[in-house]
């Protein structure tokens, strides 16, 4: 649907509900899982991304890998502690279940920033991109202390994210930058050589499943320039979110700039909720979306059916009414535009099926 974000809010909603139907399809079909286990038999790293909610941070989309790859950890502001205890255990998890599977694990630790305009920036640093930078820089110190120094198995690459062009900056060794913005075509058939000399401690075999995401990085920010040479791309830098997702699963929305997603890991849940809400009125009051509605989304995946299912159903619903408690208290006058909805997904099919 073109221009999605002006529809009416039920048009949204039900446009969103055909969009998983889609993407489950998708994704079920033969072609895609061949095209998944090709994909993966080609570059065996395993590979999770650590973002920000802002919902122009779509990694997916911006580099052209395809959906189901790349494993995402969304936070306010990519806000992360792996003292967490939650997001310890899905994260080791995470790791162990790799290994397990003799593959190397690559973590993207991500922040953004606008280029053009600082308060296009993170909301949930205030803007401040050394701050949200510097942030990076402990969840690699704490990557490191649990699962090496050394790198071998796992590795925390900081990725800055330029929203305006949607181009990833890789930090390097030793405050070595590349910036994918300021590549030109012969560079790209150098970057294999440039990549070992940015990150020589990362094993080649990380590297040479970092390039495809490189490469198709370079690719789309090119398509944004164009877009921005046909007046096409402004509203898509700016704010325009009109859903709050919390928990996880939400790998079907591959349309940039439509949610705020909040992962279930921060013992205080309420803050990134709250700062969510408050984007979603600011996009209300200055007209970026219509002030009829916006949808509260609550998702939690299953592997198995049974016990995990159920476990599942339990815990969507206590996010859904958790996160109306505080937003209700919160922007009393906004929780009457909120409408609800509740699911959970099976993980291994991406079968979202709705409680209510």
């Amino acid at each position: 649907m073109n221009d999605v974000h002006s529809k009416s809010i039920q048009t949204r909603i039900d446009w969103l509900s055909a969009l998983a139907a889609r993407h489950g399809e998708d994704y079920r079909s033969p072609e895609a899982m061949l095209a998944r286990a090709r994909y993966q038999s080609l570059h065996p790293t395993a590979i999770a991304v650590l973002k920000c909610m802002d919902g122009r941070i779509n990694i997916p989309v911006a580099t052209g890998t395809p959906i189901g790859i790349l494993m995402p950890f969304r936070n306010l502001g990519g806000r992360f502690d792996l003292g967490w205890p939650h997001l310890g255990e899905v994260v080791t998890q995470y790791v162990m279940d790799r290994v397990h599977e003799g593959r190397q694990v690559l973590f993207l630790v991500s922040y953004h920033y606008s280029k053009g305009d600082h308060q296009r920036g993170c909301a949930g640093f205030a803007y401040d991109q050394q701050a949200a930078f510097d942030h990076t820089q402990v969840i690699r110190q704490q990557m490191s202390t649990i699962f090496g120094a050394g790198h071998g198995t796992v590795y925390p690459l900081v990725c800055g994210f330029e929203t305006d062009e949607d181009a990833l900056v890789v930090h390097g060794a030793d405050g070595q930058l590349l910036r994918v913005a300021d590549l030109t075509d012969c560079d790209i058939e150098t970057l294999g050589s440039r990549l070992s000399a940015l990150l020589p401690d990362m094993p080649s075999r990380m590297r040479e499943d970092l390039l495809p995401l490189l490469v198709g990085n370079f690719e789309h920010v090119a398509a944004i320039r164009q877009q921005a040479q046909q007046g096409l791309r402004q509203l898509d830098v700016e704010h325009r979110e009109w859903m709050i997702c919390l928990g996880r699963g939400f790998d079907f929305l591959h349309t940039p700039n439509l949610a705020l997603i909040v992962g279930p890991y921060s013992p205080n849940l309420a803050e990134p909720i709250i700062k969510a809400a408050g984007i979603i009125e600011a996009n209300m009051a200055s007209g970026r979306i219509p002030d009829d509605g916006f949808l509260l989304l609550s998702s939690v995946p299953y592997d198995a059916i049974g016990v995990d299912q159920a476990r599942a159903e339990l815990k969507a619903c206590f996010l859904s009414e958790f996160a109306q408690a505080v937003i209700g208290a919160a922007y009393p006058a906004l929780a009457k535009k909120m409408i609800n909805r509740t699911a959970i997904l099976d993980w291994q099919a991406r079968r979202l099926s709705w409680l209510c």
